[in-house]
């Protein structure tokens, strides 16, 4: 059957003619009534081009287009009190009465704001995972991200740190991929000592987790490194200042995550804002501007928006940039509100027609892009300094630590004389300022505290995220599994680790939010319950190869239906290494051969 948007002069169907409906006959022409005002329109001389039923899009809550009321329980939460606020309701009364007095829209809202989410209760395997278990999955504890931007620490910082965990955490401590600290077990009655101690040597749990800006990325060795091309911490230091705990932009439509450095050691190309250093041939150095990048379950690169940034206007822009994703991210639904959506519909250059017009209110100085580097840049092992003295990164298992390490780190960095300390995006640990005498002693002082300042290639490119242990999202255990994982690989591999001469990356994620980046490493792990080929559910994996960040930036490849399950982790690696150091190329790396291997060697 033809529809009417298909007729062609000849058909005599109307609206009310259709199937089963009688024609109405047409009247004559002198009493038809004529419409001077409207023109008349020609009959097109051939059958009309199909158009098909226009779609109506939905508004996606976009508040610069006038959608202010909100359309899910998230921004309902945020419009009824700003999240902020929370914090005098934990100091007078929640800390007061206990967990049982913290009003849920609070618990599971806008607590994040202040670093804080419950933790997992213990005991609930990967079958519980989900939403309609939340009151089973939902312990008395919570854990804490205290926010350390550009993961600067002094040593009295340090020492700080570590006195936490020991009285309030359990001995506790993570080092994060976002240059923070994580404790665990900790009550919502210890929460303003905490806050006390911490903020007492500049510390803050201020917007640390919540939909607004979240800890800022920096280099380790900002303004010391011979490698970089500008110091970016005056901007960083400049943006936490006058834009942190603010109200104008504490109410984002989802988290907002920023690395600025003067060189590609802060995986620059999975936030939704960042300041790489570049050499501009005419203005001398600068930053290059990244937007829209992210991982979790819809992957995206950042794209450059082709600006060439000057150092004192990095907080500007920056400020732009938010409050452009402020007006115009999308709030209807959780799972498109980050940056990368708006940017993936509106393309690079509309985003900075209105980043330009309407909030910076002048036009942007266009860039050259930053030389890509062949390896990730984790500062691991012995580097000099721009002062003579040398940097040396100690590699923990997968960031775990714990605060009688910290504490025991923060004594040894005195002895020598330092006092400045760094966190990483990479899970690791830098002591600044270490004289040539003193590096080999170092060394050997912190390696019975698991932290290697020569480790394997398996201790070094080895990253987890919190999994099971602690959080209500994670369907397998992670950070726990990979402390025995990397000493596996150790001696399963020992005969060809010397021989390898590119690094080989092992991220392990418990869920499909990519906490642990499974899809930008060589090999990436992606936590769900498998079938163990018997009927049973099991902790298990869904396999990501070839991901990586730098030359060859892009996702892992999946193959088809290949999951292993966790107790066949090491034998999995073991298999895919030797493949590829049996089948690559001269000089190949990881991520280009599993882009060309055959199937069978990658399963």
């Amino acid at each position: 059957m033809t529809s009417s948007t298909d007729a062609g002069p000849s058909d005599q169907s109307t609206p009310e003619s259709g199937p089963g409906q009688r024609a109405r006959p047409e009247r004559p022409a002198s009493e038809r009534r004529v419409r001077p005002d409207r023109p008349r329109r020609e009959t097109p001389a051939g059958p009309r081009e199909r158009t098909g039923k226009p779609v109506r899009r939905r508004a996606e809550g976009q508040w610069a287009l006038g959608y202010r009321e909100p359309l899910n329980p998230n921004e309902q939460s945020k419009k009824d009190d700003n999240p902020l606020n929370v914090r005098a309701r934990i100091e007078n009364i929640y800390s007061k009465q206990g967990f049982d007095s913290i009003d849920k829209g609070d618990l599971r809202g806008r607590f994040r704001w202040w670093g804080l989410y419950t933790q997992r209760e213990q005991g609930y395997d990967g079958t519980f995972t989900g939403d309609e278990n939340i009151d089973l999955l939902e312990a008395k504890y919570f854990m804490m991200r205290i926010r350390c931007d550009a993961g600067a620490l002094s040593v009295e910082q340090l020492r700080t740190l570590g006195g936490i965990s020991t009285e309030f955490a359990r001995d506790t401590a993570d080092l994060s991929d976002r240059e923070n600290v994580q404790y665990h077990w900790i009550e919502v009655e210890n929460v303003p000592e905490i806050w006390r101690r911490i903020e007492a040597v500049g510390l803050q749990t201020t917007e640390a987790c919540g939909d607004c800006p979240r800890v800022v990325l920096g280099s380790p060795l900002a303004g010391e490194s011979l490698n970089e091309i500008i110091d970016p911490t005056p901007a960083i230091d400049e943006i936490v200042r006058r834009y942190i705990g603010k109200k104008e932009y504490s109410n984002l439509p989802r988290k907002f995550k920023t690395a600025i450095s003067g060189q590609q050691d802060v995986v620059h190309e999975i936030n939704d804002i960042a300041f790489v250093g570049v050499e501009h041939p005419e203005h001398g150095p600068g930053l290059d501007l990244w937007v829209g990048g992210g991982l979790s379950t819809n992957p995206m690169l950042a794209q450059r928006v082709g600006a060439w940034v000057p150092l004192d206007e990095v907080a500007d822009v920056w400020e732009a940039v938010v409050s452009l994703y402020r007006d115009y991210g999308y709030r209807r639904l959780r799972t498109k509100a980050r940056l990368k959506f708006l940017i993936k519909d509106w393309g690079i250059e509309k985003f900075r027609e209105v980043l330009e017009e309407k909030y910076l209110k002048r036009k942007l100085i266009d860039g050259p892009a930053p030389e890509q580097p062949s390896k990730p840049i984790d500062h691991i092992g012995v580097q000099r300094l721009r002062n003579g003295l040398n940097a040396v990164g100690f590699s923990p298992i997968a960031g775990r630590v714990s605060g009688t390490v910290l504490t025991k780190v923060a004594d040894a960095v005195e002895r020598i004389g330092s006092d400045r300390v760094r966190f990483t995006p990479y899970q690791k640990l830098i002591v600044l300022d270490v004289p040539d005498e003193a590096v080999d002693s170092l060394i050997a002082e912190l390696e019975p505290l698991g932290l290697q300042g020569r480790p394997s290639m398996w201790r070094r490119n080895l990253l987890a995220c919190s999994g099971i242990e602690f959080c209500k999202l994670s369907f397998v255990e992670t950070r726990k599994r990979s402390q025995v994982l990397a000493p596996e690989l150790e001696q399963r591999l020992a005969d060809i680790n010397a021989g390898l001469d590119v690094p080989i990356t092992v991220n392990i994620n418990g869920c499909p939010n990519s906490c642990g980046r499974s899809q930008i490493a060589d090999i990436g792990f992606k936590g769900q319950l498998v079938d163990d080929g018997d009927g049973n559910q099991v902790e298990g994996f869904q396999v990501h190869l070839g991901g990586s960040l730098g030359l060859d930036s892009a996702f892992g490849r999946k193959l088809r239906q290949h999951k292993v399950t966790s107790v066949e982790l090491g034998d999995y690696i073991d298999r895919v290494v030797r493949n590829f150091v049996k089948h690559r190329e001269e000089g190949e790396r990881f991520a280009q051969w599993a882009v060309r291997a055959d199937e069978a060697d990658l399963r």
